[in-house]
C-alpha cells in the first residue's frame, strides 16, 4: 500500500528504530495530526507471556483517568430489580429473553454487554455469536455481576479491558487526539501501571518487550518503557 504525502514526511523526520520518552511520543503524536477528524490513539504492548498458560492469559481492566473519548453502549441482561438498577445506571439496554433472542438472530448492535450470573446459563449457548465480536460477558473483566449499576458507569466512564492475544499483544485505545500531551500521558500510564501489576510469576525474563503508539492515520511510534515510572 502506497504511503499518503503526509505519512512520508511523518516517517522520514524521525527513526523508527528508536524508542522515545513517553512526552516525547506523545508530542509526535500531535506533531503528526493530518486528519480534520479526532482521531483515536492506540496503545500496542508486546509482552514475553504464553496466553496458552492460564498464569500467563491476562485479561484486567482498568478505568482511564481521562476516559477513552469515545461513547459506549451497554447492554444489561438480567432480571427483576436489576433491570430498573442498570436503567438507572445509563444502560442503553435493559432486558433478558428478549435480548436473547434477538442476539440468537444475530443482532450485536451494542458495545458491552453486562449479565448477571443467573443470565450466564443462556448467554452461553451464544458464544459463537459474542465471542468472534468480544462481546461475551466474562467475570474478570467486571460484565458478569451482581452490581451492575457499577458495571455500567465503569464502562460508560471509560473503563478498557487489557486482553492478551495470542500473539502476546494488547491493543487498547487510550483516547483522542485531542486530549492533548498530558492527559494522554496519564492515561498511558495508567495502562502501564496495570499491565506491570498483573505480570505473572511465571515469568522470570523480561516481561515488557516494547510499547509502541500511533494516532488512527499516523505512524507507529515506539516507547521507551524503562523511562515509564
Amino acid at each position: 500500500m502506497s504511503l499518503s504525502k503526509n505519512m512520508k514526511s511523518a516517517t522520514s523526520s524521525y527513526d523508527k528504530m528508536v524508542s522515545y520518552s513517553l512526552k516525547d511520543a506523545m508530542d509526535m503524536v500531535q506533531e503528526y495530526k493530518f486528519t480534520k477528524f479526532d482521531e483515536s490513539v492506540d496503545l500496542a504492548i508486546n509482552l514475553d507471556v504464553d496466553p496458552r498458560h492460564a498464569e500467563e492469559n491476562i485479561r484486567v481492566t482498568t478505568p482511564l483517568p481521562h476516559g477513552t473519548g469515545k461513547s459506549v453502549s451497554v447492554l444489561v441482561l438480567t432480571q427483576g430489580a436489576k433491570e430498573k438498577e442498570a436503567q438507572d445506571a445509563g444502560a442503553d439496554f435493559v432486558g433478558n429473553k428478549d435480548y436473547l433472542t434477538k442476539i440468537k438472530n444475530g443482532w450485536t448492535e451494542v458495545d458491552k454487554i453486562v449479565a448477571t450470573p443467573d443470565m450466564m446459563g443462556e448467554l452461553g449457548k451464544l458464544g459463537k455469536i459474542l465471542g468472534p465480536k468480544g462481546l461475551m460477558p466474562n467475570p474478570k473483566s467486571g460484565t458478569v455481576t451482581m452490581d451492575v449499576a457499577k458495571a455500567v458507569k465503569d464502562l460508560k466512564a471509560g473503563q478498557v479491558e487489557l486482553r492478551v492475544e495470542k500473539t502476546g499483544i494488547i491493543h487498547v485505545s487510550c483516547g483522542k487526539v485531542s486530549f492533548g500531551v498530558e492527559k494522554l500521558t496519564e492515561n498511558i500510564q495508567t495502562v502501564y501501571d496495570t499491565v506491570m501489576k498483573v505480570r505473572p510469576a511465571s515469568v522470570k525474563g523480561q516481561y515488557l518487550e516494547k510499547m509502541s503508539v500511533s494516532s488512527t492515520m499516523g505512524p507507529g511510534i515506539q516507547i521507551d518503557h524503562t523511562s515509564i515510572r
